[in-house]
C-alpha cells in the first residue's frame, strides 16, 4: 500500500496493517466487522454481551487468568462494540507484544462463554444500562438514532434491554459469534517499534492456523428517511435537544467536505459557529456540539445542546440561523483556508495518540481496503471548495428531525 503502512494478508483471509513508530510501548487490536446491526431481531444486545463474554474464559484460561495476563505485565486489555464493529485491543511494552497477540487470539477464537460467568456479567451490563439511563445527554443520542433509522438494522441501541439479556445464554453467544465473527471480516492492526517482518511473523504464529470463514449474509440498507419532531417528557433539570438528519456513508466522497462543515458548525474548538453564537455571545448553553457518524451504507449528522428549559427555543432559532447561513452564504477564501488549517491540525495532533491512530487505520482497511497517508488526506482536505460546503449543507441539513427531552 503506502510506505507509511505495512499491510499483509494471512492465508485464512485475516488482513494486517502495521505502522512502525518509535515507542517503548506496542499496541495491537483485532477489529471484527460485526456489531449491533448484525443482530437478528431476537438477538438485540447480544453483540455487546458477546464482547463482554470474550473475557469470561477460554479453552485455555479462566476469567481471572484472562484479566491478569497483561495487567501483571503492566499492560492492559480492553474491548468495545459499535453498531458495525467489535474491537479487542491491547497495550504492552514492546518486548511483550507476542504475549498480547497470543491473548487476543485466545479470547477471540477460543472463548467458551460459560453460563455461570455470563450470569454475573448480565448484572454488570444491567448496571451499565442503568448508568446510561441516568444520563440524558447519552440517552438522547441513542433515542434519536433509533428514530432516525426506525425499522432498520441500525435502529436499535447497542446495549439492548434488560429483558433481552436474560435470554442470551452461552449457546446463543456461540451462534452469534460463529455467524458474524468471520475471518474475512477481521483486521489485525498494530503500531510500535516492531519491524514489518517481525509483526507479520507474530500475527501468522497466532492467527494463521484459524480456519478460514466467510460471511454468508449481507446487511440490509436502512429504510427510507421519515422526518419527525418529537418531544419526550423526562422531568430533567435541563432541556436536552438533538437536531439532525441522515448523512453520507463512509464510502461516499462527500463525507470529507461534510466533515469539514461539521467542524466549522459545531466542532470541538471554541471558535465553532455554534459555540460562539449560542454559548459565548448569548450564554444560553454549556454543552453544544455537532457530530457526524458515518456507517457503511448510511450516516447520521446531529447537533446537540442542553440548556435551561426557557432557553431551548432561542437555542434552536440560533442553530437554524447558522445552518441557513452555511447553506446560502459562500465561505470566503480566508474563512475556508482557516477552516482547513484547523481541521488538518486537529487530524495531525490526533495521530500523536498511537492507540487511536492504530484503531483508525485498522477500521479504514476493514471498510475501504486501503488507508490514506496523512499527506494524501491533507491533499483531499485542501481540495474541498466553498461550493461543496454549501452543497452538502443543503443536502443534509434540510428537512431536519428534532428530539427534545423536557
Amino acid at each position: 500500500m503506502k510506505e507509511e503502512f505495512f499491510t499483509y494478508t494471512l492465508p485464512n483471509g485475516i488482513r494486517g496493517i502495521h505502522r512502525n513508530v518509535s515507542s517503548g510501548a506496542a499496541r495491537c487490536a483485532l477489529i471484527i466487522g460485526a456489531g449491533s446491526r448484525d443482530e437478528l431481531k431476537n438477538e438485540y444486545g447480544i453483540a455487546h454481551f458477546a464482547e463482554h463474554g470474550l473475557f469470561k474464559g477460554t479453552t485455555r484460561r479462566k476469567s481471572y487468568q484472562v484479566n491478569c495476563r497483561l495487567e501483571n505485565l503492566g499492560g492492559e486489555l480492553n474491548a468495545f462494540t459499535t453498531k458495525e464493529d467489535t474491537t479487542v485491543h491491547a497495550t504492552v511494552l514492546r518486548s511483550d507484544l507476542s504475549k498480547a497477540v497470543e491473548l487476543l487470539s485466545d479470547v477471540v477464537f477460543n472463548s467458551t462463554f460459560p453460563d455461570k460467568e455470563l450470569d454475573k456479567e448480565r448484572e454488570v451490563i444491567v448496571d451499565e444500562i442503568n448508568t446510561y439511563k441516568d444520563s440524558p445527554m447519552d440517552m438522547i443520542y441513542d433515542t434519536f438514532e433509533d428514530m432516525l433509522f426506525e425499522g432498520s438494522e441500525l435502529g436499535h441501541n447497542i446495549l439492548g434491554r434488560k429483558r433481552d439479556l436474560m435470554r442470551h445464554d452461552s449457546a446463543a453467544l456461540h451462534r452469534f459469534v460463529e455467524r458474524t465473527h468471520t475471518t474475512d471480516q477481521m483486521v489485525f492492526a498494530s503500531i510500535g517499534a516492531i519491524s514489518n517482518s517481525r509483526i507479520e511473523q507474530v500475527a501468522a504464529r497466532y492467527f494463521a492456523d484459524k480456519s478460514a470463514t466467510t460471511r454468508n449474509y449481507t446487511r440490509t440498507a436502512p429504510l427510507a428517511y421519515r422526518q419527525f419532531d418529537n418531544q419526550i417528557i423526562k422531568h430533567t433539570h435541563q432541556a436536552h435537544c438533538i437536531i439532525g438528519n441522515r448523512a453520507y456513508s463512509i464510502n461516499e466522497d462527500k463525507r470529507l467536505p461534510f466533515s469539514l462543515l461539521i467542524n466549522i458548525l459545531g466542532g470541538p474548538c471554541a471558535n465553532s459557529r455554534l459555540n460562539v453564537n449560542v454559548r459565548e455571545k448569548n450564554g444560553l448553553s454549556y454543552n453544544i456540539e455537532a457530530s457526524y457518524t458515518p456507517y457503511s451504507d448510511a450516516g447520521m449528522a446531529v447537533i446537540y445542546f442542553s440548556s435551561e428549559h426557557c432557553n431551548a427555543d432561542h437555542c434552536r432559532q440560533i442553530i437554524d440561523d447558522e445552518i441557513r447561513k452555511l447553506q446560502s452564504v459562500r465561505l470566503t477564501t480566508r474563512q475556508l483556508a482557516m477552516a482547513k488549517r484547523q481541521y488538518i491540525a486537529q487530524m495531525t495532533i490526533s495521530t500523536e495518540g498511537n492507540e487511536g491512530y492504530m484503531l483508525g487505520i485498522g477500521r479504514s482497511l476493514l471498510v475501504h481496503g486501503e488507508v490514506d497517508t496523512l499527506e494524501e488526506a491533507y491533499k483531499k482536505i485542501n481540495a474541498v471548495t466553498a461550493e461543496q460546503i454549501m452543497e452538502v449543507a443543503n443536502e443534509i441539513f434540510t428537512n431536519n428531525s428534532t428530539l427534545i427531552y423536557r
